[in-house]
């Protein structure tokens, strides 16, 4: 007899899909946090979606008793939602930075074009070996993003906007090049967990001060 198949809500009530999902809504504000002008808010949503892109796949991991469906609908959204976090999200800041000024559209095409590419890749031929990607993987642009950013106070906005396009233009580059990069797992785990808590404190503070 052929099973009943489950309901879509079903599946999103998966722990891990959860976190994925706690995740879109830190991009959601990012999002909300860069068209109103927010930018360290929007930094502080950007790197928490970091953080629970990492969690989700740790918790599939660490789970028993999690079906094959389960973790194939888990990586569907994860994917789905990586490039809203990591391309969308990205680009919607550059433009908001830019003040929607027309000749930033081309650098935020860039990074959607860019995203979706290394997505579609990824999702067909997967990692290198265990331990290794081909290209950068999209999350890293948001914590190397986070670390340039700490250093817009000290420069005009229109100044940092040209810094702002070039990073995110290069790393865009980088998703897509033919360079092998570590995926990093374990310990570094915790040393993410740290890296999210210090940079949101750092944001806050450079946030009240402005």
């Amino acid at each position: 007899m052929k099973t009943s198949q489950k309901t879509i809500l079903s599946y999103a009530g998966d722990l891990p899909n959860i976190c994925s999902l706690i995740g879109l809504c830190c991009t959601l504000l990012a999002i909300y946090f860069s068209i109103l002008g927010l930018f360290h808010a929007a930094m502080i949503g950007m790197i928490w979606a970091v953080f629970f892109d990492w969690s989700d796949g740790i918790i599939a991991r660490k789970m028993k008793g999690r079906t094959e469906e389960q973790g194939l609908f888990g990586a569907q959204l994860d994917s789905l939602i990586d490039i809203v976090s990591f391309g969308v999200c990205p680009a919607v800041f550059l433009l908001s930075y830019g003040h929607f000024s027309a000749w930033y559209l081309p650098g935020a095409f860039l990074i959607l074009a860019t995203g979706v590419i290394r997505l579609s890749y990824f999702n067909v031929f997967g990692l290198v070996d265990k331990s290794t990607y081909l290209g950068l993987a999209l999350d890293n642009n948001v914590l190397l993003l986070a670390v340039v950013f700490l250093f817009s106070p000290v420069m005009s906005q229109g100044a940092f906007s040209i810094v702002l396009y070039i990073v995110l233009i290069f790393l865009a580059v980088l998703n897509v090049a033919p360079i092998r990069t570590p995926k990093f797992t374990g310990k570094w785990y915790f040393a993410l967990s740290g890296y999210t808590v210090l940079m949101s404190i750092l944001f806050s503070w450079q946030w009240c001060t402005l």
